[in-house]
Formats: C-alpha cells, sequence, structure tokens
C-alpha cells in the first residue's frame, strides 16, 4: 500500500473511519470518511507525514485550523472538527471538514469555456460574500484560485482551503501547483510581501477575468515572468475579448484587479456592494424591457408618423373619405364603437402588466422583508456555554443563524463564548429565516514555539515576517554589537523554542553595529612600534601594521616613529585605524 492510501480502514480517535482517498496536494491526504458518531459523511485531511515532523508547520497548520474552525457561512466549506491521533507511536494531525458533493470551478470552467455574464456574477458574489465573512474575523484566504473553489449542481459556491494556502506555497516550491497559483497572485505577494484582504479580492478579480473571457489576464513560460506581469499590472480589458461583458462589471473586475492597493477594492463588503448594485440595476433594466419595448415602438411609430411625406397623409386621408362614404351611417358607428373597444382595452392590459411588473420587483427587492410574518422573541443567554453545544442544541438549531468571530483569549478553553450580539433578554423580530446572532467565542489556551532565529542570520524585516506568520506581535529593540552585522537580529525574546500563547509579544533585538566612543589620539612621535601598539591599543584605536612605511631620517633614531596619521591630541571615532611612518 502506497504511503497516501495508508490510512483506508483505520478509525481515527475510534470515531472517524478512513473510507476511500479522494485527493493529495502539497501538504495533506484528504480521505472520504464515516462519522461513527453522528452517521455522517465527511471529508478528513491529514497532514503528510514529512510535515508532521516540523514542529513549526504542525503547530501553524493546527492552530489556523482551529481559527478556521470558527467560520460558519454557506459558502465556505465548513471544519467541523480539528484532532490529533497517535497510530503505533505516529503522531496524525487532522481536520474534519463538509464533505462537498460537487466540482472545482476550474473543472466546470474546463468544460464550459468562458461563462456568461450572469453566471459569472452569481459565483463571484458568493465568493465575495465568503472572503468578506472571513476577512472580519481576521483570516485571509492567500490563494483564491478557481481550484480551490468548489462548485454545487444546485449552483452553490464553497470556497476552500481558507487559511493553511501560505503553509502550503511554503513548501510547494516551484511545483505545478505554485505555477497555478502564480496565475492568480496579487502584486503585493509577487513582491514577497504579507498578503491582505486586497490580495485576496485581488485573486478573485483574476477568477472573474477567466470566467468572464474564458482565459487569464497574464500567462508566461515561468513564474517569474507571470510574477512580472502582475507586478506591472495591464491586461487586456475582457470586453476586448467578448464583447458581451457589461462595461459596469467590466469596471469592477478591473477595479478588483489594480495593481496599486490603493485602487483597489479596500474590503470585499466594498466590492460585495458593488456587485449587488449591478444585479439589481440589470434586474430593474429587465423589468424595464418587458414594457419599454411596447412604447418605444409606440412612440417610433408616432414619430415617423408625423415625419412621413405630406402626400401619403393626404392620399390616407383620401382613402379614408372614401371608405366612410362607402359605409352606411350605421356600419360607420358600430366601427368606431368597436375601434374605441380594441383602444381601451389595449390600454387596460398594459396597465395590469405595469403594475404586476413593477409589484413583482419592489416585493423582490423591498417589500418582502415588511410584510413576512414576524413575531418577537427573547434571546437567550449563550454566554458562557461551549460554542459546539449551542450549535448542536436542537432548540436554538432552527430559530437562530449563528456566526462566530474568534477572540484571543487564554482564561478560557478553546470554543468558551465570550459574548454575543444581540445581547441576552434583548427582544428581537424572528421569521422564518430565524435571527442572526454572532458569537464571540474564545482562542483557547493554544500556544505556539518561538521560531529559531539564529543569530545574524536574518534582517529585522525577515524577522518580523518569520514571527507575526506564526502568530506573535512583534516590538523591536536595538543595541551595539561588534560580531552582528547593523540591521541584523541578535536575539529574540522570549527565545526561540519558548511556548507561547497566540498573538503574544516576541520582542526582537537588532544590532546597530560596533558601539563608537570619541577618543584623543596620542602622540606616538619617537616611539617604537611596539610602544606605539600599546599606546593606540589603550585608546581603543587599530594600529595598521600592515600599512606601515618606512622613510630615511638623519634626526631620529633607526625604527623609531616620525610621522603618523592622524595627528596627535585629534579626536576620532573609537576604531579608527592608525597609520605610522618609521624611521630607517
Amino acid at each position: 500500500m502506497d504511503n497516501e492510501s495508508k490510512y483506508i480502514g483505520k478509525v481515527l480517535d475510534d470515531r472517524y473511519e478512513q473510507l476511500e482517498l479522494i485527493g493529495s496536494g502539497g501538504m495533506a491526504v484528504v480521505y472520504k470518511s464515516l462519522d461513527r458518531k453522528l452517521n455522517r459523511y465527511d471529508a478528513i485531511k491529514i497532514l503528510k507525514d514529512d510535515l508532521i515532523a516540523d514542529d513549526e508547520s504542525r503547530e501553524r497548520f493546527l492552530a489556523e485550523s482551529r481559527a478556521i474552525a470558527m467560520l460558519s457561512h454557506p459558502n465556505i466549506v465548513s471544519i467541523y472538527d480539528v484532532g490529533h491521533f497517535d497510530d503505533s507511536g505516529d503522531a496524525v494531525e487532522y481536520i474534519v471538514m463538509e464533505l462537498v458533493d460537487g466540482i472545482t470551478l476550474k473543472q466546470y470552467m474546463q468544460k464550459r469555456g468562458k461563462l456568461s455574464w450572469k453566471e459569472s456574477l452569481h459565483f463571484s458574489t458568493q465568493i465575495a460574500k465568503a472572503l468578506a465573512h472571513a476577512h472580519e474575523r481576521g483570516i485571509i484566504h492567500r490563494d483564491i484560485k478557481p481550484q480551490n473553489i468548489m462548485l454545487l449542481k444546485d449552483g452553490t459556491i464553497k470556497v476552500a482551503d481558507f487559511g493553511i494556502a501560505e503553509l502550503q506555497n511554503s513548501i510547494a516550491g516551484n511545483s505545478d501547483e505554485t505555477m497555478g497559483s502564480v496565475h492568480y497572485m496579487a502584486p503585493e505577494q509577487a513582491k514577497g510581501a504579507a498578503a491582505d484582504a486586497r490580495s485576496d479580492i485581488y485573486s478573485l478579480g483574476v477568477v472573474m477575468y477567466e470566467m468572464l473571457t474564458g482565459r487569464l489576464p497574464y500567462n508566461g513560460d515561468t513564474t517569474e515572468e507571470i510574477a512580472i506581469k502582475h507586478i506591472n499590472g495591464n491586461p487586456i480589458k475582457p470586453s476586448r475579448i467578448n464583447k458581451e461583458v457589461p462595461e459596469k462589471l467590466e469596471a469592477i473586475v478591473m477595479k478588483a484587479m489594480s495593481a496599486d492597493l490603493q485602487s483597489r477594492y479596500q474590503s470585499a463588503d466594498e466590492m460585495v456592494e458593488d456587485l449587488e448594485k449591478f444585479r439589481k440595476e440589470q434586474a430593474t433594466e429587465e423589468v424595464k424591457s418587458t414594457i419599454i419595448p411596447k412604447e418605444e415602438t409606440d412612440t417610433a411609430s408616432e414619430d415617423e408618423n408625423i415625419k412621413s411625406d405630406s402626400k401619403e397623409k393626404t392620399e390616407n386621408q383620401k382613402q379614408k373619405k372614401r371608405k366612410s362614404k362607402e359605409l352606411s351611417k350605421e356600419k360607420y358607428k358600430q366601427k368606431r364603437r368597436r375601434s374605441r373597444k380594441v383602444t381601451i382595452l389595449t390600454g387596460v392590459f398594459c396597465v395590469i402588466v405595469l403594475i404586476i411588473a413593477v409589484s413583482a420587483f419592489l416585493w423582490k427587492y423591498w417589500l418582502e422583508d415588511f410584510f413576512s410574518a414576524t413575531e418577537r422573541i427573547e434571546v437567550p443567554n449563550f454566554t458562557g456555554n461551549m460554542y459546539e453545544d449551542v450549535i448542536n442544541d436542537s432548540q436554538y438549531s432552527d430559530a437562530y443563524n449563528f456566526t462566530v468571530k474568534v477572540a484571543i483569549d487564554t482564561e478560557h478553553e478553546y470554543g468558551y463564548i465570550i459574548s454575543q450580539t444581540p445581547e441576552a433578554g434583548k427582544m428581537v423580530n424572528s421569521d422564518s429565516n430565524g435571527v442572526n446572532v454572532e458569537l464571540t467565542v474564545s482562542s483557547g489556551f493554544t500556544q505556539i514555539a518561538v521560531p529559531e532565529i539564529p543569530e545574524g542570520q536574518y534582517t529585522e524585516a525577515e524577522a518580523r515576517k518569520i514571527l507575526e506568520d506564526s502568530g506573535f506581535t512583534v516590538e523591536t529593540d536595538t543595541s551595539s554589537s561588534d560580531s552582528v552585522e547593523e540591521g541584523y537580529v541578535i536575539s529574540t525574546s522570549p527565545s526561540s523554542g519558548s511556548n507561547l500563547d497566540i498573538g503574544s509579544t516576541v520582542v526582537i533585538l537588532v544590532s546597530s553595529g560596533p558601539e563608537t566612543t570619541e577618543e584623543t589620539m596620542p602622540d606616538l612621535i619617537g616611539k617604537t612600534v611596539e610602544e606605539a601598539q600599546e599606546l593606540v591599543s589603550e585608546n581603543n584605536l587599530v594600529l595598521s601594521t600592515d600599512n606601515i612605511k618606512y622613510s630615511d631620517s638623519s634626526s631620529s633614531y633607526s625604527g623609531t616613529i616620525i610621522d603618523q596619521v592622524p595627528k596627535a591630541d585629534a579626536t576620532i571615532s573609537s576604531g579608527t585605524p592608525v597609520y605610522i611612518t618609521v624611521a630607517r
């Protein structure tokens, strides 16, 4: 049995039975699993053996996974559990996730080619809402791409692999997976800077571009070539590739893909707002299109009649007169009555259609919430309970929609509810959709080791990134050092290997270079080289013995100093080299 399939048939923690291998990535193997306790099929992601041996990778995998487990959104693959299991002496780190019955967005696009703008808008709005939910809780995806987005049969989007993309990229090197990711990488990531919420927005913009055009904005033979194109930021507009792309939707894509951070959407919520605004505008246009074309046609006909040739008008009038003369007076009256009825009925029908269309639009976008059946209920006190106990309690599951944010807290265990919104005892409206309640839960006593920062090997910026990526807050102090180059880290406090709570402060001590003092240059004239060496050392100076000059002198003894640089009594910095000339 190969290494990736070795867990098939095994049961983790007497609960999760591994049924079949689903897939494998750069950092983990994924199995279809049966949860014997809940009789439910899940997906279990098991950290690969070579990464389990790496303490830093293992701790980051678990710490980030615990935080991601607090995400609760219909467009994010749910994480149910995070665990550790000893398998015959070998440690197993695993994550239990929602088993999604669908395909990746990448597979869907490979089958369909470019998508319609309506379908692209539908998918993009769901992804943006998922990002907004995660960003509000301080979680950045860092690797948004179609391969990490699942598409269900009903058109629902599920974003996967939140929070662990950074670790995955750090071990993937120049693999095909990294080559795939670089096509969606934000310019600041390509430059090596830390990713933030706006980096995820850029990647979503690239995914939208690919959906609308059937192609990527930038391509190249190497990752470096593609990365440079992202940094330069000059893609062909989607409408030049697909003329059906609406101008306003194109503007949203180009703003999301702006290489300039400040010109980009500053939050996913801001992008969702523009997407929803565009969708509503299109819905309004569609409603109007069912009514307006008839009016436009009538207006156009009237204009044509007004502008028609006067001769044609005269001829028509003559024809009408001839026909009216041919009709009897009674028949003429009957015809007029029928014509009037048809006109009235046509007008009434148009008005009814207009009222129905406008009413449907108003109900859909404004009135539905006002007229839905609601009742007033009192919000229970969830504070002090465990998160899992609350969401699994049947008396709450139907009446409340829970969202969760994680707060760093070392006073309570993981999942303990610290606070809630709305507050306990508040009266709120309840309808068929339930009451939205946000729970703030404790991150628990999670501790991770301070990464190793060897003396003199990392600059301040490099050490700061290592520590911040591990979950610590960083402060800086400086100190002189004769052995560590200026700008490089001397040590950390607490030292490497110390276990600290996530979010704790680590101080990095940065070298300011050798300590310098002001010294007075001694008088070396007439002294021997040995005497000069002793005097120079006493004054924290350095005698340049490799550059001693010799000169003939009739007034000095052989071997004594006849000239010096700097001159006697000059004020100079410690460590300054001293040059001498000696008599032959």
